[in-house]
């Protein structure tokens, strides 16, 4: 079975050229270089049009996952709006001081999220236990863990999330995320045999103007989402 694409986006651009390139999902955020937060309220409303699933990153600041009481309500809130907004699912993940989920907090947003879907990020690769994280996960309700199986990239994670999709044993959804390419996506597929796979298929755009940067409204450089990208990554999980 050819692997399912998610397409990670953070603007109008991206989103139209990840649908035309030929994903299979959306994961919708803004501010993709920390890593993605919550996307505005225009962008769920025009990203409800697509014609495939769009989860919503559901991150209220960035930084690391140790969110505050008051950070929680946001996230609460958040959530709401991603449903209210006609969108698939939503992308969480919080974690304790120590870097273990946060298993009550996410008690809460999943409840918060009822039928929609749910990803449990890679908050997840910063946990000091994965395997008891996945049972976390598993136990509260998410579909799948985005991952790179504790490294930098899910290529250098690869033994690590050979041993979780063993692990999950078809319970949860493991989905390697990070650094993944048209060039090396088909030989972690032939080694993790996985229903889905997650990528920005990006590549650097039009620069930020100079003074945008000098005042300080934009940081290096922009990256965007391409059709092209998204066509190859199709092309290379087909052919595995």
């Amino acid at each position: 079975m050819t692997a399912l694409l998610e397409v990670c986006v953070a603007d109008a651009y991206s989103l139209e050229a990840a649908i035309e390139g030929g994903a299979d999902r959306i994961e919708l955020c803004s501010a993709l270089e920390l890593g993605g937060l919550t996307p505005s309220s225009g962008l769920m409303r025009l990203a409800a049009q697509a014609p495939i699933p769009v989860y919503a990153m559901v991150r209220p600041r960035a930084g690391d996952f140790v969110f505050s009481v008051r950070e929680g309500e946001l996230m609460l809130a958040d959530i709401e709006a991603v449903g209210g907004a006609g969108l698939a699912g939503v992308v969480l993940g919080a974690s304790l001081p120590d870097g273990r989920l946060d298993e009550a907090l996410l008690a809460r947003l999943r409840g918060q999220a009822r039928e929609l879907g749910s990803t449990l990020h890679r908050a997840f690769d910063l946990v000091p236990d994965r395997h008891a994280a996945l049972e976390t996960a598993i136990a509260l309700g998410f579909e799948r863990i985005l991952t790179s199986g504790g490294a930098l990239t899910a290529s250098a994670g690869l033994g690590e999330l050979v041993r979780l999709h063993r692990a999950a044993g078809g319970r949860i959804g493991i989905m390697p995320g990070s650094g993944l390419t048209p060039a090396n996506i088909a030989a972690l597929l032939a080694a993790l045999p996985v229903v889905e796979v997650h990528s920005s298929c990006s590549a650097a755009g039009e620069p930020w103007s100079a003074d945008a940067i000098r005042l300080g409204f934009a940081v290096g450089g922009r990256r965007q989402t391409q059709v092209e990208m998204v066509r190859a990554f199709r092309a290379a999980i087909s052919s595995v």
